[in-house]
């Protein structure tokens, strides 16, 4: 099998169980800022101990979006063919972003100040990660029809990475004249 197709030489891209969209469309900038979001966590996994506790969770963060990436690149009217968890984002998963983010909470006291970005490779990645994160939500949110959970998931991904970022820093440093 070849990697290339040919079929977006014409400037559009294919969607999941069907349809074609211009290239630069609202979806496919949509999911296409979920890809760079799932890159920039790789990125931030890539300089964690493999297989730690970070690693492990970034993994299943990763693991999500491929789910949230199937739902956003499937045309409204072709979303009854997707499956719960495997192409469709599900309350459970938000849920457990919630889990993970107060698991994490319990292990750092909370920034009473403005963070400043930085004291560590892996959570500047993470920050990246985070402000990829909001924008692949304001991307989803373009498209005009957002899928019922995804925006949810975006959201509190941002959050839990803006977390992990602080756990990973150990003690923030706050910014001057916050």
């Amino acid at each position: 099998m070849k990697i290339y197709t040919k079929k977006g030489d014409d400037g559009t891209t294919g969607l999941l169980y069907g349809g074609r969209v211009p290239k630069d469309g609202l979806r496919p900038e949509a999911y296409g800022t979920v890809d760079e979001l799932q890159a920039s966590i790789g990125l931030a996994r890539a300089e964690c101990e493999e297989g730690g506790e970070l690693d492990m969770l970034l993994v299943g963060l990763e693991r999500d979006l491929w789910v949230l990436m199937a739902e956003v690149a499937t045309d409204p009217a072709n979303h009854a063919k997707l499956t719960d968890g495997a192409s469709r984002v599900t309350p459970e998963m938000v849920g457990a972003l919630e889990g993970h983010i107060d698991a994490v909470n319990e292990r750092f006291a909370m920034p009473t100040e403005f963070v400043v970005p930085g004291q560590n490779r892996v959570a500047a990645l993470l920050d990246v990660g985070r402000t990829v994160a909001r924008r692949a939500e304001r991307r989803v949110i373009a498209i005009g029809d957002p899928p019922a959970q995804v925006i949810p998931y975006l959201n509190r991904l941002s959050d839990l990475l803006w977390t992990l970022a602080r756990w990973q820093e150990g003690d923030s440093l706050p910014s001057r004249g916050a």
